[in-house]
Parts: C-alpha cells; sequence; structure tokens
C-alpha cells in the first residue's frame, strides 16, 4: 500500500504540484511572519539592551497615581536629587537625562527621519567631561545655547558637517544651531531612521522641562557593587513621588513592550496567513475528492483483492503526508525568502540592524501547518472512497449523490447560514459577531450547491450569445453542484473578506468627512507632524500676522472631579464659538469664561448635571476650585467631546503649557496663497502642519487607503489560492470529459469551440464565487457598521458600487486566466484516442 501510494503521488505530478503550491503559500506566509517579527524583535531588543548597558539603577518619576492627591504626572526630578544619589557609596556615576520631539530639516527645508521618530537630549559630560552614551565621532559636544551635536546617520543623511547651521523645531518656533558635534550610538529609534539631536543639559530642559529638572537619572554602579544593593542605597534618598527600577528589570520591560508590540502585527500576519490555508483547504479536499474519484475503480479492486478500509484510507493519508512535507519544507524555505524581503522592503529606515532570526517555532509550525491542513483536508475524501462497496465502486453505482443526502446537506447548511445571520446582524459584541461570521461563512459554503444553480441559470441568457460553447459551458458548470461549489467557495470567501473591508472602510471614511465637515468652522488646523504640543508662541505668532480673525489654542490638563480623572480641554473662550460648530440642548459657547464650562451630553448626564450646575474640580497643580455649567451639547467622540475651560482659567494651573493645536479662522478663507503666507509666518518649519478641511480628509484618506492596500496585498495570497483551485478542478474535469469531449469533436465541434467551451465555464465558476462573495462583504460590512455607529454618529453605509464592480470583473480575469491551460488542454484531445478511453 505504501508503494501504491508513493505511485499514485508520482503519476499526477502536475494536478498534485498546484495543490502543493497552494499548501506551500500558506506555510511559507506562516513562516515568514514568524521568521520577519522574530528578526524584528531580536533586533529591537538587542538595540534597547545596549541601551541599558551603562545603567545599573535607573530612577524615575512615580508612575501611580500622584500622592498628593493631584491628577496630572508627578514631578520631575530635581538636581539636588542628582547630587544625592551621585554623593552615595557604589555610585560610580549619576547621569540626568531629559529629552522630547526634535524635528531636524535637511538643507532643503524636508524633515529628516519622520515626525514620530525625530527626537531631542540632552548631553550630560562625566567628571572627565564626556557623556559615555554618546562617543563623539566628529567635533565636540554642545556646550551652551545655540549649540547641537547630531547622530552621525543623520548628518550623513542631511549632508551636515561640523560647523553648518541647522534648522531645527522642539515645539513650533524654528531655531537655528551651530552643529558642533557627530556623534554614534545604540539608540534603536536611530538605527530604525530616526533621528537625534543633543543640547546642553541647560537648553534642554529648557525646551522639555524647566531648569534644574530632569525625566530621568541613570546611575552606574562602581566595581562590586550589584545592581540589587545599588538600588536599595539609592531609594532611600529618594523623593517620595520617585521609584527606582535595576537595569536588568528596565532591560526586561522594553523586551516584554517589544514582544507585546510584535505580537500585534503577528496576529495580523497569521491571520491572513490563515485565511490563505482555510481557502487552501478547499482546494486539497477538491483535489483529493476528484482524484480519489478518478481511481475509485482502482481502490475498489485493492478492496477485492484483500485491502481493508483502513489501508485503502491510509494510502489515500499517505498520499496527503508525501504532499504535506513538501509543501512544508518548500514553504518554510519560501517563507525564509519572504521574511528577507519583508525586511530589505522596510530598508533600515524603518528597523534596526540585526542579523536573521530563524525561530524553533517557524519549523515546527511549518511543518504542522502544511502536514497537518494537507492531512485533514484529504482525510474526508479517504474515508468516503473507503466506505464505498467493492461492487458498487466498479460498477459505479456510487457516483450519483442520493436525494437524501443532498436533503440533509441543504437543511444543515439553511440552518447554520440563518444562525449565523441572525447571531451577525443582532449581536453587539465584536467577539460573537465573528462567530455569527464564521458560521455563516460556513453555512454559506454547505449550500452552496443548491445556490449554484439558480445563481449559474441566471447567466444562461448570456452565454446564449456563444452558442453551442455557452450552452454546454452552463451546462457543465451544474453537472457536479459540489464540485462546483468548492471551487466558487475558495474565491467567494477572499472577495468576501476584501468587500467587506472595502465598504467599512469607504463608509469610516464618508463618516469622518461628514464628522470634519460639521464639527469644524475654522479655516485651518496647526500642529505638530509629530503629534506632540506646540509652543503658546504658535498660536502668538498667528494671531498677530494680518491674515487671522480668529484663534484658539487647544490645550489638555488633567483633572480630579467626583472622584475620578476628566481631561479638561482649553480652548479661547471669546473666539471658539466662531472656531467650532457644536450642537447645544441647553446653553451656548457665549458662556464659556472664567470658571464657565461647557460639557458633553454623556458627561453631563452620568454626572446629573445641568445648565447652572457647580462642581468642585482639583487641577494638576493641586489647587481646587467651582466650575459651572453654561452649556451642554452633544458630543461626537474623538472631533468633539468633554469638557472645555477657558483657557484664561486652565492655563495657569499647567505645569507645562502647550497647545495640542491651534484652530483659526482667516480673512477669504482657505486659499494657497493664505496658506502660504501662514508657513512663511511660523518660519516654513516642515515640523509644523497647517491643514485646511480638505487636507484633514485627505490624511484620513491616505491612512485608510494605505490599510486597505496593505490588506488587498495579503488578502490576494487567498485570491491566488482561489485560481490554483479553479485550473485543478478545469484541468481535472476535462480529464474526465475526455471521452465526451472526442465525442463532440467527432461531430463538428471545432477546437476554438472547445476552448470557449472551457474558458466560458471556469467564468461562470468565478463569477458565482464573485458574486457570492460580494454579496457576503456587503452584509458583513453592513453588520460591523451596526457597532462602529455606536461610537462614531454620523457613519452611514456607503456601497462602493464603482469597486465592487472592479471585484467582480476581477473574477471573470481569474476565470478567464484559470481557463488557459485546461482549455489548451482539451483542444489539443486526439478525438479518437479520447472516445477510446475508459
Amino acid at each position: 500500500m505504501f508503494r501504491t501510494a508513493l505511485r499514485n503521488v508520482l503519476a499526477h505530478k502536475a494536478r498534485l504540484m498546484m495543490t502543493v503550491l497552494a499548501v506551500m503559500l500558506g506555510v511559507a506566509f506562516v513562516s515568514g511572519t514568524l521568521v520577519f517579527t522574530s528578526t524584528i524583535s531580536d533586533a529591537y531588543r538587542k538595540s534597547s539592551q545596549k541601551a541599558f548597558d551603562t545603567v545599573d539603577v535607573a530612577v524615575q518619576p512615580h508612575k501611580a497615581d500622584r500622592k498628593d492627591g493631584a491628577p496630572g504626572a508627578a514631578p520631575r526630578l530635581s538636581r539636588q536629587t542628582l547630587d544625592k544619589i551621585a554623593a552615595l557609596p557604589g555610585v560610580s556615576s549619576a547621569t540626568g537625562t531629559v529629552g522630547g520631539f526634535a524635528a531636524v530639516a535637511d538643507k532643503n527645508g524636508e524633515l529628516i527621519g519622520g515626525g514620530f521618530s525625530s527626537a531631542g537630549g540632552n548631553y550630560f559630560p562625566g567628571k572627565d567631561g564626556k557623556d559615555a552614551r554618546y562617543p563623539m565621532k566628529d567635533g565636540r559636544a554642545p556646550r551652551s545655547t545655540g549649540e547641537i551635536a547630531l547622530d552621525a546617520r543623520t548628518a550623513e543623511r542631511g549632508h551636515f558637517k561640523v560647523g553648518d547651521t541647522i534648522r531645527v523645531s522642539v515645539d513650533g518656533p524654528v531655531l537655528k544651531q551651530k552643529l558642533t558635534g557627530v556623534f554614534t550610538t545604540d539608540d534603536g529609534n536611530v538605527s530604525a531612521g530616526g533621528s537625534l539631536a543633543l543640547f546642553d543639559t541647560a537648553t534642554a530642559q529648557k525646551f522639555w522641562a524647566k531648569p534644574g529638572e530632569f525625566d530621568q537619572i541613570d546611575v552606574k554602579a562602581a566595581a562590586g557593587t550589584s545592581q540589587a544593593a545599588l538600588k536599595d542605597r539609592v531609594e532611600k534618598v529618594l523623593p517620595r513621588d520617585s521609584e527606582a527600577t535595576t537595569g536588568k528589570q528596565l532591560a526586561d520591560e522594553q523586551a516584554e513592550l517589544i514582544s507585546q508590540q510584535m505580537d500585534g502585527m503577528r496576529t495580523v500576519l497569521l491571520a491572513f496567513a490563515g485565511i490563505a490555508l482555510f481557502v487552501g483547504v478547499f482546494l486539497i479536499a477538491n483535489t483529493f475528492t476528484m482524484l480519489v474519484s478518478q481511481r475509485i475503480k482502482e481502490l475498489a479492486l485493492l478492496r477485492a483483492v484483500g485491502a481493508s478500509r483502513r489501508q485503502v484510507t491510509r494510502s489515500v493519508l499517505l498520499e496527503a503526508l508525501v504532499v504535506g512535507l513538501v509543501a512544508a519544507v518548500t514553504g518554510f524555505v519560501a517563507g525564509i525568502g519572504i521574511a528577507v524581503a519583508m525586511r530589505s522592503f522596510m530598508g533600515g529606515d524603518a528597523i534596526p540592524d540585526g542579523p536573521l532570526a530563524i525561530p524553533g517555532t517557524a519549523v515546527i509550525a511549518s511543518l504542522a501547518v502544511g502536514v497537518g491542513v494537507t492531512v485533514l483536508a484529504a482525510w474526508l475524501p479517504a474515508r468516503r472512497a473507503a466506505k464505498i462497496p467493492p461492487v458498487a465502486a466498479m460498477s459505479s453505482v456510487h457516483a450519483v449523490a442520493t436525494t437524501r443526502s443532498l436533503v440533509v446537506r441543504n437543511t444543515i447548511g439553511g440552518v447554520l447560514a440563518a444562525a449565523g445571520a441572525a447571531l451577525t446582524a443582532v449581536t453587539s459584541d465584536k467577539a460573537m459577531m465573528g462567530l455569527g461570521a464564521a458560521v455563516l461563512v460556513i453555512g454559506v459554503f454547505v449550500l452552496t450547491p443548491l445556490l449554484s444553480r439558480p445563481v449559474i441559470a441566471a447567466a444562461a441568457p448570456l452565454l446564449r450569445g456563444f452558442g453551442i460553447s455557452g450552452k454546454l459551458a452552463r451546462q457543465n458548470a451544474v453537472r457536479n453542484p459540489r464540485r462546483t461549489a468548492a471551487t466558487a467557495s475558495a474565491l467567494m470567501i477572499g472577495l468576501t473578506l476584501i468587500t467587506g473591508l472595502t465598504v467599512i472602510a469607504g463608509s469610516v471614511q464618508t463618516a469622518v468627512n461628514k464628522l470634519a465637515t460639521n464639527t469644524i468652522k475654522a479655516d485651518y488646523v496647526v500642529s505638530m507632524a509629530s503629534m506632540t504640543g506646540l509652543s503658546p508662541d504658535v498660536a502668538e505668532k498667528l494671531r498677530a500676522s494680518g491674515k487671522v480673525t480668529a484663534v484658539s489654542p487647544l490645550r489638555q490638563g488633567a483633572s480630579r472631579i467626583d472622584g475620578s480623572y476628566e481631561n479638561l480641554t482649553g480652548v479661547n473662550g471669546k473666539d471658539v464659538g466662531r472656531l467650532i460648530k457644536a450642537d447645544f440642548t441647553a446653553g451656548s459657547f457665549s458662556a464659556l469664561s472664567g470658571t464657565t464650562v461647557v460639557v458633553d451630553d454623556g458627561m453631563a448626564k452620568s454626572h446629573g448635571w445641568k445648565v447652572g450646575s457647580t462642581f468642585p474640580a482639583t487641577f494638576e497643580d493641586g489647587k481646587k476650585d467651582r466650575l459651572t455649567v453654561g452649556g451642554i451639547y452633544k458630543g461626537s467622540g474623538e472631533m468633539l467631546g468633554g469638557i472645555m475651560i477657558d483657557n484664561a482659567a486652565l492655563t495657569p494651573h499647567l505645569a507645562e503649557v502647550h497647545d495640542r493645536q491651534v484652530w483659526i479662522k482667516t480673512k477669504g478663507g482657505a486659499t494657497d496663497a493664505t496658506k502660504k503666507e501662514l508657513r512663511k509666518t511660523l518660519g516654513d518649519n516642515p515640523a509644523i502642519k497647517i491643514d485646511d478641511k480638505d487636507d484633514i480628509a485627505a490624511s484620513i484618506a491616505k491612512v485608510i487607503n494605505l490599510l486597505l492596500n496593505m490588506l488587498y496585498g495579503l488578502l490576494a495570497m487567498a485570491v491566488i489560492v482561489a485560481v490554483l483551485g479553479v485550473v485543478n478542478t478545469l484541468a481535472m474535469s476535462v480529464f474526465e470529459r475526455s471521452q465526451e469531449i472526442g465525442m463532440l469533436r467527432a461531430i463538428g465541434l471545432d477546437r476554438s469551440s472547445v476552448k470557449r467551451m472551457v474558458r466560458l465555464e471556469s467564468v461562470v465558476i468565478s463569477l458565482f464565487g464573485g458574486v457570492l462573495g460580494i454579496g457576503l462583504g456587503v452584509f458583513f460590512g453592513w453588520a460591523a457598521g451596526q457597532l462602529i455607529g455606536k461610537s462614531l454618529a454620523t457613519y452611514e453605509l456607503v456601497l462602493p458600487w464603482g469597486r465592487m464592480g472592479i471585484f467582480l470583473l476581477l473574477a471573470a480575469v481569474v476565470g478567464v486566466l484559470a481557463a488557459l491551460w485546461p482549455a489548451r488542454r482539451a483542444a489539443k484531445l486526439n478525438m479518437l484516442a479520447a472516445i477510446k478511453a475508459e
């Protein structure tokens, strides 16, 4: 039986090769994902560990709530604390660090490193006048205001050399700094394409803290002092709002954080690998079903000469095992190639340097997935073949499915589809909706043979235009509904996901655009590219320009209200009504002044507030005051919500004054000339964004389209597997109908008509899968929209008719491409040899 199984594998090389390819694609994506994410994790982990090589104990402000009861971040560390730690026995050195956002512009005025990866810090010289964290490659460290040092990569990208004047922005205004030095660093952010600018400590404190304050104190132990012992000594001199952590603990926490961040990416990529494998299951099951059907007499003969049911089942499963092993090995090797390609695609500007990491889990997963999926998919056909009595198999009595079996199948499919649709439509829980969607897809798959006849029959009028070839194609497509269903289902799943994602993305885009239109009355919204805070000078410069008629900085302040933390949004009470459109149920923006605030309706309801209600609030500096509700408006999620207070009342309580955004109204509205003039007012700063409503909509669309394109690329693998399935089905169908095709040729059907028949059959099957996929995708998009609509008031279902038309056209193209080889093969059949074939 073992030799028989191996002979059968080698006897069907072409067909089984497509099955191997289908499994291999899924395995390659699984192993590639594991190798790629492990490589990134290791690179970041090693990079972060290098950063902690000079840190035995780190002192930071307390991470928990402040012990004085005030909301907001704990106070920073003082110079006095640094000096106390430096004087402790067992301390080799104590370094005070402070840092934040620092955007460096190249000589063309463009931002280097991207907004979120542009960092700044302080150079803290030790007793020898050097900072061990940043060895100087060229020049010297910055010593006073107006001087700066850059990491070597940023200096190279910007074509800077020592002595050049560099344009830098830390919170808005452009600063011109003299480059005094270029340094090397193991900072993972720099290795991943970011930039790092260093200033002298006093200047850095002016930018990101207050004179004499630090974000963190890094302590290096003297020889013979352990990290644990040093931590115990340091804790004795710490203020109550700070804590000490060993360097090892920090490194472990960083490694855990990196692992968690990679988990998200790994989960998404593996999910799409699972989709491709799920689609591949249909192809494998279909392939083995047809192979077993073709060999049914051979298997019956084996039964007749003494082979048991188990031996027949094992022989088919052994074929699947061989196919699975080949697919697993080739898929694992291909996965390593995918990981290398993905890393090269991201390049040195995306991840730190490091060797390729091949974890043992990638090897195990490749073998388990490749072999497991193939054997499981082949088990049902093998079991079905073994149960057929030898006499029935030899006389082909088994070929026709009984009415009872079809009724049972349709009943089960109907129950599953109805249950899945109901659960998907009515549930408000994401997990339950996912379960309902899976049940619905399974139900539709079970019902697909039943659905194939009416759906394909609807295409009959179109096929009549192709004469006898069209008629034969329609009959061939419904001749074996189960095979047609299994073939179409693979394509259906891919198009279901693509359509559903497109519907959701388009609907969200429209909802956000509508929300922006309904909320923003301002002509421009000014913010930092890094989403960090703007200097108050930005709003003042804009206010002083002759173009601006109304301006309101948006500031954030923490507060404690009724025992819980609430964010306060500071605005300019006089101008906010001209810049923000809010639907008030009571009161208005005109009441916003002093300690009179406006709140959204959700917060008002939860606290039982009405216009005129007063409530105590504790600000982040610990001071208390009573606030009065002057208006209640309808909240709209991220765009508009919470408590708004006049900046004149909020700003005195803020430890650091930064504006999240600045909203402005200009003379003559938003024009290109106005935007250009505003940019000039702000020093043509590449780190500052000046967006009108169209820019905001375009930035949202860009993010959504980027995400969609990534998903389309990942889902394309499922479509490729579906194409292989159609090719496999048609090839085997042509083989089974060799005698029939020979007869058709003998009575006058020419080769071009035979080709057309096979192509039309392929197109019909593909369009059948496309119609089902698009229909399910629209339903899932609608169902998901019901959940999204609860948090996004302007959400409404938007059907992308243009894209859905493209998806249907794609299904037709899949059919045409998949039929190329089978149609050519059918047309080349020798009619006499085909007629004699059994």
